[in-house]
């Protein structure tokens, strides 16, 4: 569902640019978690933007759902949800009326995005502020909005960047049942995590990014018989460590 191959990103030009990423590949299937692992400016971030259609790739190719992120944007983002970590909400509507606004621009019926928030609701367990502006919630609350929005047209790929970053015990547990049960329903999630145990209680594949590049990829099984542990602490650091 998601192809990356040769993805190479950077910014800025002359003595100030910076490669983001050098050389990412991998491959996230349908009715699986794939987690993007690799400490802070490895490079997911940027990766998870070019699949999102919010930035360009230099060079490589990455598709969703047999979409060129370049060539066919408009076909990925219909098929696509995507949280990123700076994206605002609008503090005087309610988290209803923020579902409501967001499903009215991808373009369902008022009965279909009633019926999908109810759905959410329930699901990220947001019944007890729905009412509440946006402004008044908490960072957990704020979050399961920002979930609730990307995903409030049902797509086929969910992209979550860090998605229990900053959250309490309660609300990481209600997001990670939520990216659960979306691939035991066959959508295709890909997240991003410096969560390891996190990575291992959800994740069928895992992709290690280091310096922009991927170090080391596959399912979860393999890549821990690969080192001989089920410990993806040893491992993150087996393949992160410099040569030196």
């Amino acid at each position: 569902m998601i192809e990356v191959q040769g993805l190479a990103r950077a910014f800025g030009q002359g003595s100030k640019k910076v490669q983001a990423v050098s050389r990412v590949d991998f491959s996230a299937r349908p009715g699986r978690v794939f987690g993007l692992l690799g400490p802070n400016g490895a490079g997911k971030t940027t990766t998870l933007r070019v699949i999102a259609t919010l930035l360009k790739p230099d060079a490589g190719t990455v598709t969703v759902a047999g979409h060129d992120v370049v060539t066919q944007a408009d076909g990925v983002r219909s098929r696509l949800g995507f949280l990123t970590g700076d994206t605002q909400l609008y503090a005087r509507l309610t988290a209803r009326e923020t579902l409501q606004y967001f499903g009215r621009l991808q373009g369902l019926q008022e009965q279909e995005i009633e019926s999908r928030i109810s759905e959410l609701a329930r699901l990220l367990e947001m019944e007890d502020f729905l009412e509440r502006r946006v402004g008044k919630c908490s960072t957990g609350q704020k979050q399961k909005c920002s979930i609730a929005r990307a995903v409030i047209h049902s797509p086929e790929v969910i992209v979550l960047d860090e998605p229990t970053s900053g959250l309490d015990v309660l609300s990481s547990r209600s997001v990670v049942e939520f990216i659960r049960r979306s691939s035991e329903e066959g959508r295709t999630v890909l997240f991003s995590t410096h969560i390891l145990s996190e990575a291992e209680n959800l994740c069928s594949d895992l992709a290690f990014v280091h310096k922009g590049s991927v170090v080391e990829s596959g399912a979860l099984e393999e890549i821990e018989e690969r080192h001989g542990t089920r410990d993806l602490n040893r491992i993150f650091l087996d393949v992160v460590r410099d040569p030196s």
